[in-house]
């Protein structure tokens, strides 16, 4: 997360720019209907906004203005899809926003970051994995869960770092030499609790899951008739 004094006036407002509309988009294309319906979604979606906002307590401030942790939108993607998924990052910032943990003017850079872009990715990666229609279930669970997971963590941390660099506001430290490693450590534990979360869910509620197939998964065989 980004505070509001190391971005460019240019650059809030093009954040801004991008998350309305993403919002808008989003808002419009919810299942409100069946929502105000279903109780069962409405504890879904108000209990995974709760949880998103507890992780993202869970940081690591620095006096320079930038903040480290866990993203968890991934699970979030499977869990609510897309729609959804959107409104409950945004919700869970608008948390943050009242305790005084995110500034107002750098909400749309990093709801583009944290929510948007996340959401993005899982949903891509959910659609080419169920476009291959696949019967093994570690498949869902990695290349929808894991992977989707890691490659947002990266993303998002060298989208960071070039928003930083571009708006020249914040002086990079020396250790970018060591890049790499950094972004190990924080794309491995990003995709082991997504991926975890997910398999947890797999096993024990998968009825919950709205981009999960349980009738393929779960109850037709994982090799070809032919085998």
């Amino acid at each position: 997360m980004i505070a509001a004094e190391l971005l460019a006036d240019s650059t809030r407002a093009l954040g801004w720019l991008i998350y309305l509309p993403v919002l808008a988009w989003a808002a419009w294309r919810a299942p409100w209907l069946e929502l105000f319906s279903d109780l069962r979604r409405q504890h879904l979606l108000f209990g995974t906004t709760l949880a998103v906002f507890l992780l993202w307590l869970v940081r690591r401030d620095f006096d320079s203005g930038l903040s480290f942790h866990f993203i968890g939108m991934t699970a979030v993607t499977l869990l609510l899809d897309w729609p959804l998924a959107l409104l409950c990052g945004a919700l869970a910032q608008v948390g943050l926003m009242l305790l005084g943990r995110q500034d107002l003017a750098a909400a749309g850079v990093n709801g583009v970051l944290l929510v948007a872009l996340p959401v993005l990715i899982a949903e891509v990666c959910a659609l080419l994995v169920e476009r291959r229609q696949p019967r093994n279930l570690f498949v869902y669970i990695f290349f929808s869960g894991f992977f989707p997971a890691a490659l947002t963590a990266s993303v998002c941390l060298l989208l960071g770092t070039a928003l930083l660099w571009h708006d020249g506001l914040f002086p990079l430290p020396p250790w970018l030499d060591d890049f790499a490693a950094y972004l190990w450590l924080i794309t491995f534990p990003e995709a082991f609790i997504n991926g975890t979360v997910i398999a947890a869910l797999v096993v024990f509620c998968p009825e919950w899951l709205e981009t999960f197939n349980r009738t393929r998964y779960l109850q037709a065989p994982w090799r070809g008739d032919d085998e």
